[in-house]
């Protein structure tokens, strides 16, 4: 009974791990970026190597007041990161909500009130958007079993050119799906980049709450269970899996069989 449990469990998986609902926060990853850099006094939400780049040139030229603009997202964009991991240790065994809704959840309460920030509050509406990043990009590692980060581009092309290399010399088809992964995950990104400049030139500071309104269709979606048998390409790898574990069951009987009559042998000799 256990063993046909855990087979059933095998045939679902975590919405939060499918392509659609990496595409929705891809799109919101873009547009935070977006937002912050051309609205927010251009400073990068989710792409922290900018910031320091940023950072050193002004500490360097003696502007310390300037290098704040970029220190401190910096800071959040850690402290995103550390409180999301907390969460996950403290609350993912919780039945009535999935963890990783629960932090969506706060990532548009966050994003939503950076909404109602004058510019005056740059500084701060950078922060608490940082924040927000950098728990999406630890919440949501994964898509369709392939890592991935949803805030951010080097990550997600490094692994797509390195899956494509996989698949020029040994043309395996799983690479060339891996390649269209990460491709689709960094176009995406990009359109919502391009989606928040245009925001940001109707709404202004309100723009930010598209990126709530696509947060919003990934905590809905994230109710849904996906069928992974309805998958292909899950399907063909869980039939590889049952075949491989099979095999070495298979083996294994043989084995257990041999050593039986071995000792069989052996006791009927000694009597």
């Amino acid at each position: 009974m256990q063993t046909s449990s855990a087979s059933k469990r095998l045939l679902h998986g975590q919405m939060s791990e499918s392509f659609v609902t990496a595409m929705f926060l891809s799109l919101s990853g873009g547009l935070q970026d977006a937002y912050t850099y051309f609205f927010r006094g251009k400073v990068y939400a989710n792409a922290q190597t900018g910031n320091i780049v940023l950072l050193s040139q002004h500490l360097f030229a003696g502007d310390f007041l300037t290098a704040l603009h970029y220190l401190i997202p910096l800071v959040a964009f850690a402290s995103g990161i550390l409180a999301a991991e907390l969460f996950r240790e403290h609350f993912q065994s919780l039945k009535a909500l999935h963890w990783r809704q629960m932090i969506v959840l706060a990532e548009i309460l966050l994003l939503f009130s950076v909404g109602f920030f004058p510019q005056e509050l740059n500084l701060l509406a950078n922060a608490v958007v940082s924040f927000s990043c950098a728990m999406q990009v630890q919440t949501f590692r994964k898509v369709n079993g392939y890592a991935y980060a949803s805030t951010m581009c080097i990550g997600n092309m490094r692994s797509g050119m390195e899956a494509l290399a996989v698949w020029i010399v040994k043309h395996d088809p799983k690479a060339l799906r891996k390649v269209f992964h990460y491709l689709g995950i960094i176009f995406l990104f990009g359109v919502g980049a391009g989606l928040g400049w245009v925001a940001v030139e109707h709404f202004a500071t309100r723009a930010i709450w598209w990126s709530c309104l696509l947060l919003v269709i990934c905590f809905a979606l994230m109710f849904i269970r996906e069928d992974l048998e309805a998958n292909p390409v899950i399907e063909q790898d869980l039939a590889e899996i049952r075949q491989e574990a099979g095999e070495i069951d298979h083996l294994l009987k043989e084995e257990l069989h041999e050593e039986h009559e071995a000792l069989r042998d052996t006791l009927e000799h000694k009597n």
